[in-house]
């Protein structure tokens, strides 16, 4: 999939999200990139068999304090060749996609990785 393609799958991912967060987001770039570093899977302790789809580095908003200001903007990585390698066809990627802007967003808002499984789960239940 070209570039441009996969960067409209990622603007329909966050156009998912609730407008009353995306409201709320702020100070978050959002970028893509072809796959995570070798530092980036160290850092996180990613095992062998283990695919990354998306990253969150940043400062939970349920963190910042009243301080908070004059920094560097979080951001929420999408990882283009491990999605497309997880994907038998575009509806797939579509799919991951979307899952994987809404898995950062929660991060960004505060939830850590067990909540967000949780949320996850729940929400396949109900789907």
């Amino acid at each position: 999939m070209i570039l441009e393609e996969f960067e409209e799958l990622v603007r329909e991912g966050i156009k998912a999200i609730p407008q009353n967060f995306l409201d709320k987001l702020e100070n978050v770039d959002i970028v893509i990139e072809e796959a995570p570093t070798p530092e980036q899977l160290h850092k996180l302790s990613i095992r062998k068999n283990y695919t990354l789809f998306g990253l969150y580095e940043g400062i939970p908003k349920t963190k910042r304090s009243s301080g908070y200001g004059q920094v560097l903007p979080d951001k929420i990585t999408i990882f283009k060749n491990p999605i497309e390698q997880a994907s038998q066809n575009k509806e797939q990627i579509k799919q991951i996609v979307k899952d994987t802007v809404w898995h950062e967003f929660a991060h960004h808002f505060g939830m850590d990785e067990d909540r967000v499984r949780k949320a996850e789960q729940r929400h396949r239940k109900i789907n």
